[in-house]
């Protein structure tokens, strides 16, 4: 695992800090352990906010094989910086022109039949085909080929394929992680899809069904691929277990620098309506970051913070662009660092922390950071 107290001194004063030698330790232990052809690496949404480019890059240096993403447009930035590695693409909007990602050989997941058809057309065009995978719903209920589609699906899939118009590559599905019995039923459908399939004359090379709960948990839901994504990042996908406890490091690290500081009565009325008053004479920091970098407003009052190396909480409501933190009688300067979330293993309160005291997971946290946050990628 990288050194993680090498991290540079706080510069900017307000920035997120992304650990790349971090990343790419995950993603080696990760694959460590899944002894399976192939390693996908999901950067959707910024790869998860931690800046989709360098993290991609990162994590095809540790061995990824695969990057995943949500829409074409993230495909495309990755093939406009240069990644030429594979990129599958798994959501479209209705009247999706695949002619894009079919010519930058982005690999497209298929959802629908009116899908099917168009990036079909749009491979026909295209010497050796649209490369596709198919997508059935086993039971999540969001997207992908329903059970009663699949007979017609599949012998559809094979004219085309016959035609040239594409090469179906892989076939895959989501589990819900509701329950074992319940990933378990999924994984039933999913194997009769996969023989249905091959009976109608379809040889997908890729079957891919776990994202990185079940690829960590479940050897026999690993198949050809598997899908890692916030394991990558070095947060647990459970949130009664810890990211050490996977063997893993978190990637990102808010943090900024107190911007005022102001010593105050007791019964101080602090932010927005007041919900925090001072409970004795105390000094307060000010901190310049908000919901405007992606803090929650639902971490007023209650998500901790690290100064000087003490853990303190917020203090009334968090603004757009700032929050306090009463810190009573410690001493206190313009300047000092602030640490919202990182590494547990520094002492730092973890994004798992803030998860919690807003009341939603870890992915939610480090996905919506961003802002007018100066990020400092770490190498």
């Amino acid at each position: 695992m990288s050194d993680l107290t090498r991290l540079p001194e706080v510069g900017p004063f307000r920035e997120v800090v992304i650990d790349l030698p971090a990343l790419r330790a995950n993603v080696t232990h990760l694959r460590s352990q899944m002894g399976v052809a192939h390693t996908m690496v999901v950067v959707k949404a910024n790869a998860y906010g931690h800046g989709m480019v360098r993290c991609a890059q990162a994590a095809l240096e540790a061995g990824a094989d695969w990057l995943g993403v949500a829409d074409i447009g993230e495909a495309l930035r990755l093939r406009e910086a240069g990644i030429t590695a594979p990129v599958l693409a798994w959501l479209h909007a209705p009247a999706e022109d695949f002619v894009s990602a079919v010519a930058a050989n982005v690999t497209v997941g298929i959802t629908s039949s009116a899908k099917l058809e168009a990036v079909a057309k749009a491979g026909a065009a295209h010497a050796g085909g649209a490369r596709v995978h198919l997508k059935v719903d086993t039971g999540l209920s969001r997207n992908g080929f329903a059970p009663a589609e699949w007979p017609s699906v599949f012998a559809r899939a094979v004219e085309l394929q016959a035609s040239g118009a594409i090469v179906v590559e892989g076939i895959f599905s989501h589990l819900s992680n509701t329950s074992e019995a319940d990933d378990n039923a999924q994984q039933v459908e999913f194997e009769r899809a996969v023989a249905l399939a091959r009976e109608a004359g379809l040889s997908p090379e890729i079957l891919h069904l776990s994202s990185s709960l079940t690829a960590m948990t479940n050897a026999s839901m690993r198949y050809d691929m598997v899908r890692i994504g916030i394991a990558a990042y070095g947060l647990s996908p459970q949130d009664d277990r810890s990211s050490e406890s996977w063997g893993l490091r978190p990637v990102m690290t808010v943090r900024a620098r107190v911007s005022a500081v102001r010593r105050v009565p007791a019964g101080t009325g602090v932010s927005y309506d007041y919900t925090y008053r001072t409970a004795t004479e105390s000094t307060l920091a000010l901190i310049p970051i908000g919901y405007g970098e992606g803090v929650p407003r639902t971490a007023s009052d209650t998500a901790p913070v690290e100064i000087n190396g003490d853990r303190y909480r917020i203090s009334g409501r968090v603004a757009m662009d700032q929050f306090l933190v009463d810190v009573g009688d410690a001493p206190l300067a313009l300047g000092d660092e602030v640490v919202l979330f990182g590494d547990p293993l520094r002492g730092e309160p973890s994004a798992a922390d803030w998860a919690a005291a807003c009341g939603t997971i870890a992915y939610d946290i480090v996905t919506g950071i961003g802002g007018r946050l100066t990020p400092v990628f770490v190498e």
